[in-house]
């Protein structure tokens, strides 16, 4: 058919004609108006959170988002500022010191190691020293996720900084590191967050330094300042939930006791830690909007929303437990909020894999992707004696442990050995066996350096805090007759110091021993002691609590350690509620295909690669080996706490280890350019560093970047359910 110029009408016009006919119209009538365009949508604040969000400016100069005003030379000072009033410390000076601690606790924050150097505030985007003292100007946005009750008080945190451009939005999630505050990771991945110009979405996971005195029941609220539990009311960060009556008994039997959020407030907040990350993302949409969004003039006071998850570019990041927390919420992504994660050294728990086997080199691991609890009961039990072995550095032991630790760790392979639980005639035999159930156990050799030092500073308190946790005890429950209190040099229990307890907001970690605060074994022979002085009743030596350890062992095997026989009665219920809190914390390795970089220290002995950062990139091959997007990365001679390296030069730490931050700021680099620009992610592969002499300056080439396409000898590959990872 031939169709001559303006014989068809406008397809409108058309239809509305076959319409009038239809109906017996006339195509005279008018035509219809168009449709009204779409209502614009509002910007609504999420209903997850309680009450209004706070809102501060920082100019930059003066104070900032991410020193805390204090500069790069601030930062490097060994100690922040005092406060004016040492009892009494403003929220200000609170923040500006929790800053300045939760930076230096994940870095190396020496230049010799790198800081200011090659990673620091002052250092840009492309690692030059160009940013001065790396002051950052914008708003900070704080606000509290809770179900109504005051109980959850899961604290976020957006800061937006002065460089953002709406033109190219992007948004970085910076969830608490261990059981750190609100600015666990300001030092990770809020410095690279803030200095790119993206939003950095924050949260505590429901953790944080959330004490409560139990004596004089006061309380450290969400701003940081101290009040009693009850004028704070909702506004505490933590309020153990016991009555007076069951608190004042307890104060008669066990007085000067404290609790603490992470262990006792019967939430179990490591099975909410991928939600609260979302929920910290969402804040952000909401508080971007709320700044750039256009006004809506038929609804005075409201935004409509402008930066979506379609238009703004989202990475999921952190590092140890905010990088498990990234992972986890990659995850539970089911609306799209994530478009990459970057992590280093994840507490990632990817559950039993039957599947999967890995292997270092030609030797095949036999214990790997245990769950957290599990692997750190047995270091609690074995680790003091493997510590002494001649294969473990002994250099350690003048600097972490007085002459009665290292009797205690003697008297520890004793006890063992009367229970059957090592071998050996003598210590130094007992030790390497102590050891070599370690290495079996998942510990691989490159871990040894560092077993004492991680027993002396983090097994123990992880073993309490996350035994309580998972099982939802509370406070009063006296699990396995442990609980928190300060101490004085003989190991009694003293009454909390005002001017210490006033400054835990920026002092504590989450996780005692932390600010003055230790872990008291209530059952030592002849009274309550410090843990690490306390004497078993079953060995009546000082053998760090030996019967403690066991029972905290017991609760998580659901068995007798000793004896190897069923739990019964108390201990078993004990036990089951432990081991129900253990399964909710497991992740199922379904990255939805989302691009994903791990980055791992093959030194870590904190969270062994074997259980954690190797087992779960395998279990994502398994479960996703046509779609995975996953990249893993094992840096040699790297472990979990760059802090340790700057802290133990005097040990050697430098000459043995290397920042593993470096790799953190290569790793959000990497993904930036993939998920901007296209950039290939290189291959899974080991980083092969080489550790600076003792005493010198770290440069780049002791820390080489990864392979665009590595070589055969340093590839990981994964074939036949197989994860291989060269030696």
């Amino acid at each position: 058919m031939t169709v001559t110029p303006g014989t068809l009408k406008p397809v409108p016009t058309l239809l509305a004609a076959l319409f009038l006919a239809a109906c017996g119209g006339s195509d005279d009538a008018p035509v219809p108006p168009p449709p009204p365009p779409p209502a614009p949508v509002v910007n609504t604040l999420p209903t997850f959170v309680t009450g209004a969000p706070t809102e501060v400016s920082y100019n930059g100069s003066t104070d900032d988002l991410l020193t805390g005003g204090l500069g790069k030379t601030g930062l490097l000072a060994t100690a922040p500022p005092a406060f004016a009033i040492s009892e009494s410390p403003t929220a200000a000076e609170l923040r500006r010191n929790a800053i300045h601690t939760n930076y230096r606790a994940v870095l190396d924050a020496t230049s010799a190691g790198g800081f200011t150097r090659l990673y620091g505030p002052n250092i840009d985007a492309s690692g030059n020293d160009t940013l001065g003292e790396g002051r950052v100007a914008g708003t900070e946005h704080i606000a509290v996720a809770d179900d109504g009750t005051g109980r959850q008080n899961v604290v976020l945190m957006v800061q937006v900084p002065a460089s953002f451009d709406v033109k190219n939005p992007c948004i970085v999630t910076g969830t608490s590191s261990g059981s750190r505050g609100i600015y666990g990771a300001i030092g990770s991945s809020g410095e690279w967050g803030l200095k790119k110009g993206c939003a950095v979405a924050y949260a505590d996971k429901g953790s944080g330094n959330g004490l409560h005195d139990l004596m004089s029941d006061r309380v450290i609220q969400i701003d940081g300042t101290m009040a009693t539990a009850t004028a704070a009311g909702k506004k505490a960060h933590f309020k153990a939930d016991i009555g007076d009556a069951e608190r004042e008994a307890f104060n008669i039997a066990f007085p000067n006791r404290v609790a603490y959020k992470h262990a006792h407030s019967q939430q179990n907040p490591e099975k909410d830690w991928g939600r609260d990350t979302l929920r910290a993302i969402k804040l952000a949409f909401y508080v971007l909007n709320e700044k750039y969004g256009t006004a809506i003039a038929a609804q005075p006071g409201k935004k409509e929303v402008l930066l979506t998850p379609a238009n703004t570019l989202v990475i999921a990041s952190s590092i140890s437990n905010g990088a498990g927390a990234a992972l986890l919420a990659a995850e539970q992504d089911t609306e799209g909020l994530i478009d990459g994660v970057a992590v280093t050294e994840p507490q990632i728990q990817p559950g039993a894999n039957a599947a999967l086997t890995i292997k270092l080199g030609a030797s095949t691991v036999n214990n790997h992707s245990k769950p957290l609890l599990d692997y750190f009961t047995f270091a609690n039990v074995y680790q003091p004696c493997a510590a002494l072995s001649s294969q473990a550095d002994q250099s350690l032991i003048s600097f972490y442990w007085p002459a009665a630790y290292t009797a205690s760790a003697q008297n520890r392979c004793a006890a063992l050995k009367a229970r059957g639980l090592v071998a050996g005639a003598t210590v130094a035999e007992q030790a390497d066996d102590a050891l070599t159930k370690m290495n079996d156990y998942g510990w691989s050799a490159a871990t040894n350096f560092t077993q004492q030092s991680h027993f002396r500073l983090a097994t123990n308190s992880i073993v309490m805090t996350y035994v309580n946790s998972y099982g939802r005890f509370k406070v009063t429950d006296n699990v396995c007759g442990f609980s928190f209190a300060n101490t004085n040099a003989s190991g009694d229990v003293i009454a909390q110091a005002a001017a210490t307890q006033a400054a835990l907001f920026s002092t504590g970690n989450g996780v005692p021993p932390s600010g003055g605060i230790n872990i008291v074994n209530n059952d030592s022979v002849g009274g309550a002691k410090l843990d690490f002085l306390a004497v078993s009743p079953t060995s009546g030596t000082a053998d760090f609590g030996l019967d403690g350890a066991l029972c905290m062992r017991s609760l998580v095997t659901g068995k007798d350690t000793t004896t190897g026989k069923a739990l019964f009665g108390n201990m078993k219920s004990w036990s089951d509620r432990v081991i129900a809190g253990v399964n909710e914390a497991q992740a199922t390795a379904k990255l939805r295909g989302v691009p994903t970089i791990i980055v791992a220290g093959r030194s870590d002995t904190l969270i062994p690669v074997n259980h954690a950062s190797r087992a779960y990139f395998g279990k994502n091959q398994v479960n996703e080996s046509a779609t995975t997007k996953t990249r893993y990365y094992e840096v040699t001679n790297a472990q979990h706490f760059d802090s340790f390296i700057a802290a133990t030069t005097f040990l050697g730490y430098d000459a043995r280890f290397v920042p593993l931050h470096v790799y953190f700021v290569r790793a959000l680099d990497q993904m930036y350019a993939h998920l901007k620009s296209g950039t290939a992610l290189p291959a899974s592969q080991v980083v092969r560093t080489t550790p600076r002499a003792a005493g010198a300056v770290l440069t780049a080439t002791n820390v080489p970047v990864w392979a665009a396409t590595p070589g055969a000898a340093d590839a990981i590959s994964f074939s036949s359910n197989t994860l291989n990872v060269p030696q």
